[in-house]
C-alpha cells in the first residue's frame, strides 16, 4: 500500500438493532440465536424498581435460559462500583451472555463485567492511557444485549465504557471494538418513567453526541493509519453525518416535548430514535471538547445533588456535564467548520433568529434550549468557580482520545477560556 499524507479510509461499526414498542419482549428468543444458556442481567436499583428487569428476565427464562440479576449498578459508575459487578459476575458465573437494562451506567457496567470475565487483569489495566494501562482485550467477549431505559448515552451502540476513577478524581473510560454490544434492543416503553430532569440531561447528551460528531475533525484530515492502528473514533464522515442530522431534526421538537410531558409517547419514541441515530453516528465519528470537559466536571463534583437522580451522593449527570461547556466550546471551534456549526443550529431551531455574529448562532440556540428544559446555568450552578478552572483543565487534558477529534486543536489556555466562559451561561 502506497503511503499517503492524509487518511483516505473511514470505518463504520454498529451492533445489530431491534427498535420499537414490544422489542424487549423478544430478548429471550434473541439470546437463543447466540446459543446462550446462562445469562447475567445487569441493572440498577431504580430501574429494578420499575419491574422491567424482572419482566425481561422472566421472558428470557421462558426460552429455557437460566438468568441471574445483578441490580447493584451505581448511577455514574466508578471503578469501585464496577469492580463489585465484576466480582459478582466472577463469583456467580460463568455466564455465556449478558443483558444490560438501564441507562449508560448499567450498559457500561455490563461491558466491564463482560470484559473482565472474558479476559484476565484488573479494570485499571484496560482504562485509557494516561489514566490507566490502555491494555487491549486479548480474547473475544461474550454476547451483550443492551436495553436502554434512558434516551441519551448511546452506550448501546458504542465501544466505550465510562467510569469515575475515585482515587484520581477523574472520569475516564475503556475503549475497544470488542466492547460494543452485540445487539441493541430499544423499546420506547422503557423510557416513559424517566423524570423530566433525567430526560433533559440525557437529551442534551444526545444533542452533543450528534453536534460533536457532525463538527468533529474530518477523517480525511487525520494522518494515514495502518490497519492495526485504526480506532473506533475516526472523525466526521458521510455515514455518521447522515445519522447526526436526522438525530438533530428529531430533537428539535421531541426534547422539549418529552421534558414537558413524559407520557407523550410520540415524543418518547422520537427521543429513542434520536438517541439511536446519534449513537450510530458518534460511535464511529467520535466526540470532542464538550465531552472531554465533562469528565472532570463530573469527576471533581463536591456537593451538587441534581433533582430526579438518586440523592445519596453528589453528582453531575453526564449529559448535564457535557452540555454546560458546549456553547463556549462550539464558539471556539466555529472557525474550523463554520457551515457545519450553522447547519447544527438550523436543524435544532429552524425558526430561531439571531442577529449577532455567526459564531454565536449555535451557542445562542443551545443556551435558549437549555434554559427552556431546565439545565443549570453553567458550571457555576453545579458548584464550580473560576478558582477551579485550572484543576478542570488538568482533567480535560487527560482526555486526549477525545481532544484528538476536535476540529480545532485546543491548548490548556484555550480550554481554560472555554471553562471560564462557562461559569455562567445567561
Amino acid at each position: 500500500m502506497a503511503a499517503t499524507e492524509h487518511e483516505t479510509v473511514f470505518t463504520y461499526g454498529a451492533p445489530a438493532l431491534k427498535f420499537g414498542t414490544g422489542a424487549s419482549d423478544e430478548i429471550g428468543y434473541d439470546l437463543t440465536q447466540y446459543g446462550a444458556h446462562r445469562v447475567l442481567v445487569v441493572t440498577d436499583p431504580q430501574v429494578a424498581a420499575t419491574g422491567w428487569p424482572r419482566r425481561i428476565a422472566d421472558g428470557i427464562t421462558g426460552y429455557g435460559i437460566e438468568t441471574e440479576i445483578f441490580d447493584g449498578v451505581h448511577v455514574e459508575p466508578t471503578d469501585v462500583s464496577m469492580q463489585k459487578a465484576v466480582d459478582f459476575a466472577r463469583g456467580t458465573g460463568p455466564y455465556d451472555a449478558f443483558v444490560a437494562i438501564g441507562g449508560g451506567s448499567a450498559i457500561d457496567t455490563a461491558k466491564a463485567a463482560n470484559l473482565l470475565t472474558s479476559n484476565d487483569g484488573d479494570l485499571m489495566d484496560y482504562v485509557n492511557a494516561p489514566v490507566g494501562g490502555g491494555r487491549a482485550p486479548a480474547h473475544p467477549l461474550k454476547p451483550l444485549v443492551a436495553v436502554p431505559t434512558t434516551t441519551g448515552t448511546g452506550s448501546e451502540s458504542t465501544t466505550v465504557c465510562v467510569l469515575d476513577v475515585l482515587s484520581l478524581r477523574v472520569k475516564s473510560g475503556i475503549s475497544h471494538l470488542r466492547l460494543r454490544p452485540t445487539l441493541a434492543v430499544v423499546d420506547p416503553r422503557l423510557t416513559v418513567s424517566q423524570p423530566p430532569e433525567v430526560t433533559a440531561a440525557s437529551g442534551m447528551d444526545i444533542l452533543c453526541h450528534a453536534a460533536e460528531s457532525y463538527t468533529a475533525k474530518p477523517y480525511t484530515e487525520f494522518e494515514r493509519k495502518r490497519p492495526e492502528q485504526r480506532v473506533p473514533y475516526c472523525g466526521s464522515n458521510p455515514l455518521a453525518d447522515m445519522f447526526a442530522e436526522q438525530s438533530l431534526r428529531l430533537l428539535s421538537w421531541a426534547l422539549p416535548a418529552a421534558v414537558r410531558d413524559g407520557s407523550d409517547l410520540k415524543a418518547r419514541e422520537a427521543m429513542a430514535l434520536a438517541a439511536t441515530f446519534a449513537g450510530l453516528g458518534f460511535g464511529n465519528a467520535g466526540v470532542h471538547i464538550p465531552h472531554a470537559n465533562a469528565y472532570p466536571i463530573a469527576g471533581q463534583v463536591r456537593d451538587f445533588h441534581p433533582d430526579g437522580y438518586p440523592g445519596e451522593e453528589p453528582m453531575v449527570p453526564h449529559g448535564m456535564a457535557v452540555s454546560l461547556t458546549a456553547p463556549a466550546a462550539f464558539r471556539f471551534t466555529f472557525d474550523a467548520a463554520p457551515d457545519r456549526h450553522l447547519r447544527v443550529a438550523r436543524l435544532l431551531a429552524p425558526d430561531f433568529e439571531w442577529p449577532g455574529d455567526f459564531a454565536d448562532h449555535l451557542p445562542a440556540v443551545l443556551v435558549d434550549l437549555m434554559r427552556r428544559i431546565g439545565i443549570p446555568d453553567g458550571i457555576g450552578a453545579v458548584g464550580y468557580t473560576e478558582s477551579d478552572v485550572d484543576s478542570l483543565v488538568e482533567g480535560t487534558l487527560k482526555q486526549q482520545r477525545l481532544l484528538a477529534t476536535a476540529p480545532r486543536e485546543a491548548s490548556a489556555d484555550d480550554l481554560s477560556g472555554i471553562l471560564r466562559e462557562s461559569v455562567t451561561l445567561w
